[in-house]
């Protein structure tokens, strides 16, 4: 077995020799990894131990992302790990796809079935579709591994030649990676998005899976945008066809969902710094959403023009913001601000930036916090000027 190639050796995973030896390393811990694979070689093919100690990572790896539950019973790739959609993302997508009346799906580009799965999870019929045929395996083995088998049919072909017409809607989770690590030019993706797009404007409904950090005027007049977080970090956009919001902009955070819709807002005003800073969900921001969050706030302003960091003289709560107290504005300077952190008696020091090219760590590195109190700095402009703003979280 030590020959085979890697689509066979995973399928020797599926046997119940392989169950049982995944079952077996499951826990395994990587400085115990040596010791166990030569203790397992003794009775078992050297491929097959090393496919499963293999696997055994990347379920580890994936609990993360899908759940200890789940990734304990799933199998992965490499690239499956990194690129699948986070379950509480997919999950949320496949609620909106519901809502939308959507009953059948052809999900192109599926990868190992993160959002099959969670599509067929909410009562809807998938053709998920990919070119690799190790990746299709996976997917494959994952839909029944969950009991999914009867609504996920999986096909290894060319997404350019499947046709989608029998489908209420379609989803693209275009390839973003390529030999050489992430792709950023759209019309790099695989396949590209302009295919894509097109594909997405001959279905009844349709949705397409991209980088948040996309450019808003590439955006088709087509497509509302919604850009989606998860606990603060900014996970995708996607762009929706069919759903009668052409043009509209989204910022969604999870876990809730909470939905922020863009209204057209001009830029906030520039003010004097209040004794609140509110940072905005990233998912806000990559939306260009801030002045939208703003206009909730008593006062709300921009404390530079080209910072998306809001201030406030009053506390108010908004779910699209993280609120701090300020109480101390300085020009930058490390001097200043590690003797400041001395008087402060802060050991704990979080160190957030916009508009700074100073490194977190560099900066920690250097005032060296110690004492038992905690603070925020912040490493930014005030109406054009570097600038540190220290403070604290604000009562919720």
């Amino acid at each position: 077995m030590n020959d085979l190639d890697p689509l066979s050796s995973f399928a020797a995973l599926l046997t119940d020799q392989g169950r049982a030896l995944l079952e077996e390393v499951r826990d395994t811990e990587p400085a115990q990894e040596l010791a166990v694979a030569t203790r397992l070689r003794r009775e078992h093919p050297v491929g097959l131990v090393s496919a499963a100690l293999g696997q055994a990572r990347l379920r580890q790896r994936a609990v993360a992302k899908f759940g200890a539950a789940d990734a304990g019973r799933m199998y992965f790739t490499p690239n499956g790990v990194e690129q699948s959609t986070r379950a509480s993302v997919a999950a949320y997508r496949a609620r909106r796809f519901q809502e939308l009346g959507v009953r059948s799906v052809a999900d192109l580009c599926c990868g190992i079935g993160g959002d099959a799965i969670a599509l067929a999870r909410a009562g809807i019929r998938v053709l998920a579709v990919d070119r690799e045929p190790l990746t299709a395996a996976v997917a494959r083995a994952n839909a029944d591994a969950l009991g999914l088998g009867e609504l996920i049919e999986v096909r290894e072909a060319d997404v350019t030649e499947v046709a989608t017409d029998a489908y209420d809607a379609v989803f693209v989770d275009p390839a973003r990676r390529g030999g050489r690590g992430r792709v950023f030019d759209p019309e790099a993706y695989s396949p590209p998005l302009s295919w894509a797009v097109r594909t997405a404007l001959e279905a009844p409904l349709a949705a397409l899976k991209i980088a948040p950090g996309i450019p808003h005027e590439t955006v088709p007049a087509e497509a509302g945008a919604e850009w989606i977080s998860d606990s603060g970090d900014v996970k995708e956009a996607v762009l929706w066809f069919g759903t009668g919001d052409a043009g509209s902009v989204r910022a969604t955070l999870l876990p809730g969902p909470r939905t922020l819709v863009g209204r057209g807002l001009p830029d906030p005003q520039v003010r004097p710094l209040g004794r609140y800073l509110y940072e905005p969900d990233g998912a806000v921001v990559r939306a260009h959403l801030v002045a939208e969050v703003a206009e909730e706030l008593d006062g709300g302003g921009l404390i530079d023009e080209t910072i998306a960091y809001i201030t406030a003289d009053s506390l108010k709560a908004t779910p699209y913001a993280t609120a701090y107290e300020i109480t101390n504005q300085l020009p930058f300077g490390v001097k200043k601000l590690k003797a400041l952190l001395r008087e402060r008696g802060v050991g704990v020091l979080t160190v957030k930036k916009r508009g700074s090219a100073v490194e977190p760590e560099e900066l920690r590195r250097k005032v060296k916090p110690q004492g038992p109190n905690s603070a925020t700095v912040f490493l930014t402009r005030v109406k054009g000027a570097p600038t540190m703003l220290l403070g604290h979280p604000a009562p919720a």
